[in-house]
């Protein structure tokens, strides 16, 4: 054991007790208290953080995973990416810090923002975080001035439209440009150690990632052309963290081992690593929210009526939650959480939703 981990970062269950067992019991002294008000909460599975790792060591072997703070920084789940040897990909000074707080080693932590504040990055320069993104001129020569000893990743842009969320329209350059930002980068004596993509967040496609390596080993040719030593391949992240997503991580997977094995083989001494978010931490959260209202509403059907001559109806049940909250992913990734009722009550009732 690595030692990022404590007895207080848990609540030990016995064997056969369940997610819906804990749920029901914290659900029941909710409703019970008579002080204060019952607000939504969840329940984190940290087993299945664990199993989803030991999968993606199956499927993927040859790739180093990081994990991705902004997705979900809570403080057992980084302990326990830390504990099982991940690095962690951070967006900002405060997610350096948080993971530096838990112990983790510079050398484990990519600044991985190609958009970054000077400050931030004479952050990582003091606290010795050396693998750093760009993708133009602009950020190269931030990056030059302020942290000159950085190892750069060139971010390259993908054809993200399917995906859910289109990181190329802010980030990555062209492989057109590439060239040019490497030389710059040369005659800057930056030094440029890899590249990376990512093909944003729940991609339909897997032959997407196979097209990126390939791009990748492009601009791999480039660097070694102009004498930057490139030994580092970030395949960035999207990988879905849920059964029933469109594709499971095992087809991507295949496609990825099959395009690596043609693109940098084994033994080729190039680091591989893979950005991870959504996958390792959706299906193990689960939401537990109040129904705190219900109205019966008419269904927007006209023309439509029952044998009794009435309108349809429909009833609507209001939560202690809402989209400009903890489901907020219903607006900016086209969610659709899965409610499940928990129990019943003359009281209060309480359901529990799966949120991915």
């Amino acid at each position: 054991m690595a030692g990022y981990l404590s007895e207080t970062d848990f609540v030990m269950v016995e064997e056969g007790f369940s997610t819906r067992d804990l749920l029901e019991e914290l659900t029941m002294g909710a409703s019970q208290a008579t002080t204060g008000e019952a607000t939504a909460f969840f329940v984190a599975d940290l087993g299945a953080v664990v199993r989803k790792h030991f999968c993606f060591l199956k499927c993927l072997p040859r790739v180093r995973p990081f994990y991705a703070v902004k997705c979900n920084s809570s403080l057992g789940v980084l302990k326990v990416l830390a504990e099982l040897g991940l690095g962690f990909s951070c967006a900002n000074k405060a997610e350096m810090e948080l993971v530096q707080r838990i112990g983790v080693p510079a050398s484990k932590i990519i600044f991985a923002n190609p958009c970054k504040q000077i400050a931030q990055i004479k952050y990582a320069a003091k606290y010795g975080i050396q693998l750093l993104s760009f993708d133009n001129e602009m950020e190269l020569a931030k990056v030059v001035k302020n942290h000159p000893s950085a190892k750069m990743l060139l971010c390259i842009a993908t054809d993200d439209s399917h995906s859910q969320s289109c990181l190329s329209l802010k980030f990555g350059a062209l492989l057109d440009s590439c060239r040019h930002l490497l030389q710059n980068a040369k005659k800057s004596h930056a030094e440029v150690v890899g590249v990376s993509f990512h093909v944003g967040s729940c991609c339909p496609d897997p032959e997407a990632y196979a097209q990126f390596i390939a791009d990748a080993r492009i601009v791999f040719e480039m660097g070694t052309e102009l004498g930057h030593r490139m030994h580092i391949l970030d395949l960035g992240g999207g990988f879905p963290g849920v059964e029933g997503a469109k594709v499971r991580f095992e087809e991507i997977a295949s496609v990825i081992s099959s395009a690596l094995d043609l693109y940098f083989p084994e033994g080729c001494g190039v680091d591989i690593f893979a950005k991870l978010g959504r996958y390792y931490v959706t299906s193990a959260f689960t939401l537990a929210v109040s129904i705190i209202a219900k109205k019966e509403v008419l269904l927007d059907q006209p023309g439509r009526e029952e044998e009794t001559g009435s309108a349809p109806k429909t009833i609507v049940y209001q939560l202690d939650e809402g989209i400009y909250g903890i489901f907020n992913s219903v607006l900016f990734d086209n969610t659709c959480p899965t409610p499940v009722l928990q129990k019943e009550s003359t009281a209060r009732a309480a359901a529990a939703c799966r949120t991915g």
